[in-house]
């Protein structure tokens, strides 16, 4: 009786052992000079880079106003007198406090609302549109009327944070679950994953990459709408925040301080953007093996 095993084409085993090496993630570690050379060395170049010619248009009397632009070396006299005074860090941590809270009720209010718009069609007809422009609109539109509204304390700076931010945090969301393909949510009804439990274990995790950006985005508008506030409604009851630094130093004509509220306000939100969204970021695309460590 004849044999019915095949004989597996030439070149097959290669090519299987190819597929399997491309669906295996790779786990071997990143050499600490390619991590410098790809992940540090860039962004020192572009710092140095502003520096020098930061530098050069003070040194060589391109502007020799300093009160129109400080040296680096003033600037950072300036940085050092705070923190040796034991002010830098409360500056900082005025506003940073002030713009987490506010972002986190805007995370509370702009999610359910994302999921209203997004599922129920009356209300995507009827504030869909209001959304997209209020997101639109300057943050910085909102601080006369809500000083009226609510005095100048801190209820108003959030309420400024929450104007700016749902509407992207919403939005977001609801582009998310736009993209999320019509088979995920019918597999997971027949499967019983209806109603909340369908939302929290289909529609959320589809949608997380357009939620994330969505949140990126919401973190970015709160934290513009907190410095407009802080810059625009200053009262001494409030604290002395990063807007109001830089708003003393225009008072003051200090542009060393200008410079210096300038540059913290900066460097938070690099901060932020790497401590929190950028790691959010890359799990969420290695989650779906959209980024591959190499």
């Amino acid at each position: 009786m004849a044999s019915t095993e095949t004989t597996p084409a030439p070149g097959t085993g290669s090519v299987e052992a190819g597929l399997d090496a491309l669906e295996t993630p790779r786990g071997a570690r990143v050499p600490l000079r390619q991590t410098l050379v790809t992940k540090v060395l860039p962004p020192v170049t572009a710092v140095l880079v502003v520096l020098l010619v930061w530098q050069g248009l003070v040194s060589f009397g391109v502007v020799s106003d300093p009160t129109k632009l400080p040296a680096p070396k003033a600037v950072w006299e300036a940085v050092q007198r705070d923190w040796l005074a034991g002010k830098l860090l409360g500056y900082i941590w005025t506003s940073v406090s002030r713009g987490l809270l506010g972002f986190c009720l805007a995370l509370l209010i702009g999610t359910p609302l994302g999921l209203l718009v997004a599922r129920v069609k009356f209300v995507r007809a009827a504030i869909g549109a209001i959304l997209s422009g209020l997101q639109s609109l300057p943050s910085v539109a909102w601080v006369p009327p809500a000083v009226i509204w609510l005095g100048l304390n801190n209820s108003m700076m959030y309420a400024v944070i929450l104007l700016g931010a749902v509407p992207s945090i919403a939005n977001g969301l609801v582009s998310g679950i736009d993209q999320v393909p019509p088979l995920f949510l019918r597999a997971g009804r027949t499967m019983g994953a209806g109603g909340l439990r369908g939302v929290w274990h289909i529609t959320l995790p589809a949608a997380l990459p357009g939620y994330v950006a969505g949140m990126k985005q919401g973190w970015a508008f709160s934290w513009r709408s907190l410095m407009a506030a802080e810059i625009i409604a200053s009262f001494p009851d409030l604290g002395v925040g990063l807007g109001q630094l830089l708003e003393n130093g225009r008072n003051a004509l200090d542009m060393a301080m200008v410079f210096e509220a300038i540059l913290l306000i900066l460097f938070v939100g690099i901060a932020v953007d790497l401590l929190i969204f950028s790691p959010l970021e890359r799990w969420v695309l290695r989650s779906r093996g959209l980024l591959v460590k190499s």
